[in-house]
């Protein structure tokens, strides 16, 4: 895989991140339970990107995926 497709799938998962705001109370453990499924296919797809290339920045995916920074590393 390229760099290309690793900011293909940061895109899809920043836009697929469950939203915390704005939910009604009595749905608290269903969107607890959203977000850690989100946050397990997070990482299930962060080791298998690791696994196809060996210049794959984990650490600078993540940070993407969570707006630290943009796609290049570059700090925002």
């Amino acid at each position: 895989m390229t760099k290309k497709h690793f900011i293909a799938l940061a895109n899809m998962l920043k836009h697929t991140k469950p939203s915390t705001r704005e939910f009604d109370p009595k749905q608290a453990d269903f969107i607890h339970g959203q977000l850690t499924l989100w946050e397990d296919l997070r990482e299930v797809l962060a080791e298998f990107c690791a696994s196809q290339n060996p210049h794959f920045n984990r650490e600078r995916w993540l940070a993407y995926i969570a707006d630290e920074c943009g796609p290049n590393g570059e700090r925002r």
